[in-house]
């Protein structure tokens, strides 16, 4: 006779649109919570299955309770998933440590970078929940179109590969393709950086620069993305996988990327606060670009277009200015120099 194994009880902290999504799609498997800092948004999740602040006319599966009580979500957890904004992962992290449980694996969902100390999220979570296994889930995910069904795929990263394709599991379904590996550092930094690179095309776009232009700026930005990379300890093959090339080529194109958007805007004229103070949700390029900068800076690599769109967004220059700036430099062997 067989024994049912018990389903682990998961939380999912941050009840953003990607939160959301992953929550629903985890809730199908798993008993699971989602914690909203809005009691307003954990209400409406539990007694009308859906989020209208953040993913309008989707429905979630019925089974997903949310809460606006930390604790409440935690306790019980056996995998705790990480959905907050990089500038207020640690704060979080530090609030629902008292109520966590020994070893429970923390998975993040956040693609940015802190800004003063410049740790990747899994770097914070061995910081404030030493012995807690981290890992990161990240890929070419548009929220919409992953909670509507659409096929997508992404990577979960853990240190042990073993427990990364067992917390693969968790997420993986007909039609969201889950892969596993071990290179932690490689999918954050592709995953922070991305968004830097976005905010470039986007740029591209708002000044009216045409098809080629856009491909020409995703495949350089593609390199620096690997050069610092590596650099930082990351594998080479991550970079041209889901979390590298693949999120790269979405968060670039899609009329739903939020960093594209913000360049975009900062292309047609509008100024950085006005574009920011008129968005629901974060978008992480802008405060990573100043990060990404020093991390450049302290590895040796040079990475032009990460430093023009520092140069708009944090520093009063434009997108012309940037385009410009970036068209003067010269060439060089397209592996291995140094340009762009």
């Amino acid at each position: 006779m067989t024994t049912n194994r018990r389903q682990p009880r998961v939380a999912v902290i941050g009840a953003g649109s990607w939160g959301t999504t992953v929550a629903s799609i985890v809730a199908r498997k798993s008993p699971t919570e989602l914690w909203a800092r809005s009691a307003e948004v954990a209400d409406e999740i539990s007694s009308q299955h859906t989020n209208n602040r953040y993913l309008p006319e989707f429905q979630l599966t019925e089974s997903l309770a949310a809460t606006h009580d930390l604790a409440a979500v935690v306790e019980p957890a056996d995998i705790i998933i990480m959905a907050v904004p990089s500038h207020g992962f640690r704060a979080v992290l530090s609030d629902l440590a008292p109520y966590l449980r020994p070893w429970t694996p923390v998975v993040s969902l956040v693609k940015g970078l802190e800004q003063v100390t410049r740790l990747r999220m899994t770097e914070i979570v061995d910081g404030v929940l030493p012995g807690h296994p981290a890992g990161v889930l990240a890929g070419p995910n548009i929220a919409r179109e992953v909670v509507a069904g659409y096929a997508a795929a992404a990577v979960i990263a853990m240190p042990d590969r073993h427990l990364a394709a067992q917390l693969g599991e968790l997420f993986r379904t007909t039609r969201f393709r889950i892969y596993s590996t071990s290179d932690v550092v490689g999918v954050e930094i592709a995953g922070a950086l991305k968004n830097v690179f976005a905010i470039a095309v986007g740029m591209g776009d708002g000044v009216g620069s045409g098809d080629n232009t856009r491909a020409m700026v995703i495949t350089r930005s593609l390199r620096e993305m690997s050069k610092l990379g590596e650099q930082l300890g990351g594998d080479r093959d991550t970079f041209a996988g889901l979390a590298g090339m693949g999120d790269l080529v979405v968060t670039c194109t899609s009329p739903h990327s939020r960093n594209r958007h913000v360049g975009e805007e900062l292309g047609r004229g509008v100024p950085i606060e006005q574009v920011l103070a008129g968005m629901k949700q974060v978008a992480e390029g802008v405060r990573t670009a100043s990060v990404v900068m020093k991390l450049a800076a302290e590895a040796g690599v040079e990475m032009p277009i990460a430093r023009e769109v520092d140069a708009v967004v944090n520093h009063g220059s434009s997108p012309v200015q940037a385009y410009r700036g970036l068209l003067a430099i010269a060439p060089g062997h397209e592996v291995h120099g140094d340009s762009w």
